[in-house]
């Protein structure tokens, strides 16, 4: 189907494309909402938007609502969970198309899942994916430079995001609530709209009590809770859960469980832990603020960058960015492929190098090879820090192409290999 669409795509005039493709979506959404019966009517459905945060976000608010005793549903980049079933999300996007949001709710709903927890991006917004879905919350995370090329412009990105605010401002539910994070600048866009409550959080909220690679701990309204996933910004993933649990009248005891039980998520500050003594982390860190945030989480390790290209295609200006946060942070830095689609990979590659002034950057093509480099380059003590694809399932090539992928499996496979190259016996 996908190749066919492709072929379709490619015998239309770019003109007439563009001027039915916003009907054509935003018809699919309608539709889907009238064979799926409009289930978001008979479910919480809270939505998480934003440009950094909204994975980790969604499973901090999951764990929480579980810890209380409720029964969830997530649609995210890492997964699509109905009650007690997961199954990872293997489309290299967030929201799917054709009806999949309507589907997953109706599932959800037909399970008896109390709450729905929906990532939801510019993207979709753009191809009216939210259309039809009833919001009872929705949470703002962040925003900053993303999908430029793609939508045009920082303030087309913006406005695409803001279609959510206004979809929970015209939803038919009884108290709708939004949040958002006031430490970032755009936080009051999305809190304008006549909902029934508007709520901001901010760091300044908490007392930080102390903070490492292996998480932080903070105080809460006079509770102690840790979080155990590494990062400031993680502090804010986890406020955002907080925030959302007292609107829903869920104990601080509870929400405290909830975020303490929370030691993995996938592709986000993932930790890949065989034995080794050096630090392994696989991340989804794809813009500049989210890499460097990163690469500050391990403050007093040697920290050993390996990155690409932010895929070919799009959003070309951050290649030298990316590079020169590298440049900064890290004592060495492997620059390898991620999803060149129709790209010259080389020539994303380049780019990403021609701002690296201080170090001289490994260029190691093959992805695999250049983590083994990696851990061949770690000593006891270090962070080999793996960037850019975090659960994404595949390598993206020409012409629709793709290799089968993840990150972290191969990271320990990789590892093993070591493993059992120091323990094999020696040959007199």
């Amino acid at each position: 189907m996908e190749k066919l669409l492709r072929t379709v795509e490619k015998l239309i005039p770019r003109k007439v494309y563009n001027f039915f493709q916003p009907a054509y979506h935003f018809l699919l959404a309608i539709t889907g909402a009238l064979i799926y019966r409009g289930p978001s009517k008979y479910i919480y459905v809270i939505g998480v938007t934003g440009t950094k945060g909204k994975s980790s976000t969604a499973e901090f608010i999951n764990a929480v609502l579980e810890a209380a005793g409720k029964k969830t549903a997530i649609l995210s980049t890492i997964r699509f969970k109905v009650g007690d079933k997961t199954r990872p999300n293997k489309f290299k996007m967030t929201m799917p198309g054709r009806f999949f949001t309507q589907k997953f709710l109706r599932e959800a709903v037909d399970a008896k899942c109390q709450y729905a927890i929906i990532e939801m991006t510019s993207e979709g917004a753009r191809f009216f994916r939210h259309v039809g879905v009833e919001l009872d919350a929705l949470i703002f995370t962040n925003l900053s430079p993303e999908h430029i090329e793609s939508h045009g412009s920082f303030e087309k990105y913006k406005k695409a995001k803001l279609r959510l605010a206004k979809r929970l401002s015209n939803s038919n539910k009884l108290v709708r609530i939004a949040i958002a994070n006031t430490d970032n600048e755009h936080a009051y866009s999305f809190l304008v709209y006549p909902v029934e409550k508007n709520i901001g959080y901010s760091l300044k909220q908490v007392h930080i009590i102390s903070e490492d690679q292996n998480g932080s701990d903070i105080e809460y309204n006079g509770v102690k809770i840790h979080i155990p996933i590494p990062g400031k910004f993680n502090i804010s993933n986890a406020l955002a859960a907080l925030k959302l649990a007292e609107e829903n009248n869920i104990s601080i005891e509870a929400a405290k469980k909830g975020i303490e039980s929370l030691s993995l998520i996938r592709g986000r500050v993932e930790k890949i832990d065989l034995g080794q003594d050096f630090t392994v982390v696989v991340d989804y860190a794809h813009t500049d603020d989210s890499l460097r945030k990163l690469y500050e989480a391990f403050p007093v390790s040697r920290k050993i960058g390996v990155l690409g290209s932010t895929g070919g295609g799009r959003d070309s200006w951050k290649r030298p960015v990316l590079g020169k946060i590298a440049d900064e942070y890290c004592d060495e830095i492997i620059l390898t492929n991620e999803d060149p689609y129709d790209e010259d990979p080389i020539k994303i590659i380049n780019e990403v190098a021609s701002s690296i002034t201080k170090h001289s950057p490994h260029i190691i093509m093959d992805r695999r090879e250049a983590i083994a480099q990696a851990f061949s380059l770690a000593k006891t003590g270090d962070a080999v820090l793996i960037t850019g694809k975090g659960t994404d399932p595949y390598i993206m090539g020409p012409n629709g192409s793709k290799i089968l992928w993840d990150d972290a499996q191969v990271a320990r496979e990789e590892l093993e290999k070591i493993i059992k190259t120091e323990t094999a016996p020696s040959r007199v």
